[in-house]
């Protein structure tokens, strides 16, 4: 594609695709965004470039740090922290909401996201883990039907998800929240919307305890929570 305003072949504008590169991790928090590498790497103007960034850097994927240009946000583990603490309410209040609102159907959803997630937990394989660790929380927030609580939710997953902490690289992680997933899989499965909250605010407070004993940040995948 030749430089222009920018719209991939897919609809994509130019906020949208650094976006994603954030998102991914192909872009490491504290990495300088210089103009002219971006508008190369994604075959577009300087000026669209610059919206994008103006762009990210009011939903706070990107900072601008003086006479340093634009960079990737750094998240700290204490800011991180802070946003689980908000996060254990909501994902509790959605568990609740989902177990008030699940059909069997569901149900059967949400007990096979559990079976494959013991399977990833046998063959020692964290990425499929964690993939299935977030189609977990996602399918139990559309069950929840929460509207408000679903997109304050997804404003915090964007601001952590391409931080890499050292607790999702620690040996064990996922057999260590395995059990909690399933606890909550058992208790919105089952319509116990007292225990689908209490478990859910369980697990993340896990995350919130083991956050607070590790080093603040790493640059390679995430594997799971």
């Amino acid at each position: 594609m030749s430089q222009g305003s920018g719209r991939a072949a897919d609809g994509q504008s130019p906020a949208d695709r650094l976006r994603a590169l954030i998102l991914a991790g192909e872009m490491a928090p504290g990495q300088r965004l210089v103009e002219g590498d971006l508008a190369e790497l994604l075959q577009v103007k300087r000026s669209a470039v610059r919206t994008a960034l103006v762009e990210l850097t009011a939903e706070r994927l990107v900072e601008r740090i003086r006479n340093r240009g634009a960079r990737v946000r750094v998240i700290t583990v204490a800011e991180a922290t802070a946003m689980y603490e908000c996060r254990m309410v909501l994902e509790g209040l959605c568990a609740r909401k989902a177990a008030e609102n699940v059909t069997e159907d569901e149900a059967e959803q949400l007990r096979a996201i559990g079976a494959s997630m013991e399977a990833a937990v046998r063959d020692g394989d964290p990425l499929r883990y964690s993939q299935l660790n977030e189609r977990l929380h996602t399918r139990i927030r559309e069950i929840a039907a929460q509207p408000v609580a679903m997109e304050m939710l997804e404003g915090m997953h964007a601001q952590l998800v391409r931080h890499r902490f050292r607790l999702a690289l620690r040996p064990g992680r996922p057999g260590q929240s395995l059990p909690q997933h399933l606890r909550i899989i058992t208790t919105v499965a089952g319509g116990d919307a007292e225990g689908a909250e209490a478990a859910m605010r369980e697990h993340v407070m896990d995350v919130i305890r083991a956050l607070g004993e590790g080093d603040e940040l790493a640059l390679g995948p995430l594997p799971a929570e």
